[in-house]
């Protein structure tokens, strides 16, 4: 090619090299002129706060969104898809509904039931606090543990069959997470790329903060606080398009005849849980799984929590526990640069 005939291609080329150039300075003009919305409010009987990049506020279409999952799986609402399968009247089972059923199943299966949806029974015989004043009796719990268990319960077609009508499902050990990925899906839907999705501590997040930085959230370091206001932090963890969810014992318990118990209930032996781990945070792609494993793992104690996550190589797990009244860390090597100390 002579000089002549580069030097003409060359001045053909560049006027799409400056419409490109001041093309790509318009987007991210643009980008950095698009305010950030905060939303906030009360779902599921705890607190949401929502950050999302966008020229409108549409916390109208999030709690519309939050709404649907509230009434696929609310215990509070007795309207609710699974407040009708617990009193057992014949109900339309939901989308929403059937998808967290059957994520629920899967996991209760690859935990060997550590995660058990039917066992809201036990929950309420122990009751929060011993409300009665007295520990439920040995042959209640096991009246109770003949009766739950994630096996008897089955998706049939569009149906929910029970072993027993007794039983009840409590979805809240997963709900949480899966209305955060149900907004997290909202915001997709409209093509917003950075945001953070927190609902009850369970949280969703995607692209970059306000400050133009990954998302960083604090893992809180457990202490014996019933009251809820000590908020150190353990740890901070960047979690920028991750879902991360986190479940600890250290601020719900009481104690009884000098004994301390969790208020987590493990299925197999209808009793509180009695083990080394005080918080199980886990970071996966959905916001779901992460909430039922982080609650999984306070069931299985450390070793088989360890186990689960060999098996399952999509999870990540920070988990706290305690070494003869020291508190100790493990973390998934997965996570190690992901942690900003």
């Amino acid at each position: 090619m002579t000089t002549t005939n580069r030097n003409k291609r060359l001045i053909w080329q560049l006027p799409f090299l400056v419409l490109l150039i001041v093309g790509t300075v318009l987007i991210i003009r643009q980008q950095h002129a698009t305010p950030y919305q905060h939303n906030h409010g009360f779902i599921f009987g705890t607190t949401y706060s929502i950050t999302y990049q966008y020229g409108d506020d549409i916390q109208q279409d999030i709690e519309a969104r939050m709404q649907e999952v509230d009434d696929a799986l609310s215990m509070f609402n007795k309207e609710s898809v699974i407040s009708q399968v617990n009193a057992n009247r014949p109900v339309k089972l939901s989308p929403m509904f059937i998808d967290v059923f059957q994520q629920a199943q899967k996991i209760s299966q690859d935990t060997d039931g550590a995660f058990d949806i039917t066992v809201a029974p036990l929950v309420n015989l122990w009751g929060f606090g011993f409300k009665q004043g007295e520990a439920p009796s040995r042959h209640a719990v096991d009246s109770l543990r003949a009766i739950i268990g994630y096996q008897k319960v089955k998706l049939q077609g569009t149906r929910i069959i029970k072993a027993d009508p007794r039983l009840m499902l409590d979805c809240s050990a997963i709900a949480k997470g899966y209305g955060a990925d149900q907004v997290a899906r909202l915001l997709d839907e409209k093509g917003i790329s950075n945001y953070m999705v927190e609902i009850g501590g369970e949280i969703v997040t995607k692209g970059i903060s306000e400050k133009r930085l990954p998302w960083k959230i604090g893992v809180t370091k457990p202490t014996d606080d019933p009251t809820q206001t000590n908020n150190e932090l353990q740890t901070v963890l960047n979690i920028t398009d991750k879902s991360m969810a986190t479940s600890g014992n250290y601020r719900n318990f009481y104690y009884k005849g000098g004994r301390k118990y969790a208020h987590t209930i493990d299925p197999k032996t209808g009793y509180p849980v009695q083990h080394s781990i005080l918080s199980a945070t886990v970071l996966c792609d959905r916001c779901s799984r992460a909430d039922a494993y982080a609650t999984s793992f306070m069931v299985m104690g450390l070793e088989r929590a360890k186990e689960v996550l060999e098996r399952n190589p999509d999870l990540m797990a920070y988990l706290i526990y305690d070494d003869h009244g020291q508190n100790r860390v493990w973390y998934s090597p997965s996570l190690e640069d992901k942690i900003n100390e």
